[in-house]
């Protein structure tokens, strides 16, 4: 009988015990949740959602929405959506409302508003350095981003991961609006 009790503790321990490892494994090499802190990504994402991100896999590419953990003034994690990439000229236009990646006016109906707003970072057009690239966010008059110093541009590995899940939702975030490199 004691035997028997003995080897229950040992099986229940060993279940908790493989579970634990297999939680920490998951989270550290598959995904990782993360919530939105701020109006920045309005109407897209929204203050308090909880999202899945995705394990680093090295390949940013323009429309991801990234969680980025680079030094900032605000001290805080961000999540931003990737406009330009290394070795790209971005410009924006406020009197048209609008970014272009070399010389090419974005297509961009996930933004909030038009951008009215062109920061105190950079003298624009900008090309941005290889190894780095230039965030906004969708909500493009309320967003500390990439437009300004306590920004700026973004060390790609910085990059946490990306954004593939808004916990509560049924469908997965996509690039559905970003099916259109700047180049197309």
């Amino acid at each position: 009988m004691k035997n028997k009790f003995i080897y229950s503790v040992y099986d229940f321990a060993s279940i908790i015990m493989t579970s634990i490892i297999a939680v920490a494994v998951i989270f550290t090499f598959g995904f990782k949740i993360s919530t939105v802190n701020g109006e920045s990504m309005n109407d897209t994402l929204n203050h308090g959602d909880r999202l899945l991100i995705s394990a680093k896999d090295n390949s940013v590419d323009y429309g991801d929405i990234v969680i980025i953990s680079q030094p900032n003034d605000y001290n805080e994690v961000l999540v931003k959506r990737v406009i330009g990439l290394g070795g790209q000229t971005i410009d924006i236009n406020t009197a048209e409302g609008t970014v272009s990646i070399d010389g090419k006016v974005l297509y961009e109906p996930y933004i909030k508003e038009k951008v009215m707003t062109l920061g105190d970072g950079f003298d624009y057009p900008l090309t941005i350095p290889e190894g780095k690239v230039f965030v906004m966010g969708d909500n493009r008059n309320h967003s500390g981003d990439s437009r300004f110093s306590a920004v700026g541009l973004i060390d790609e590995r910085y990059i946490v991961g990306e954004a593939f899940y808004r916990i509560g939702d049924k469908a997965l975030l996509n690039k559905d609006f970003n099916t259109k490199s700047p180049g197309e």
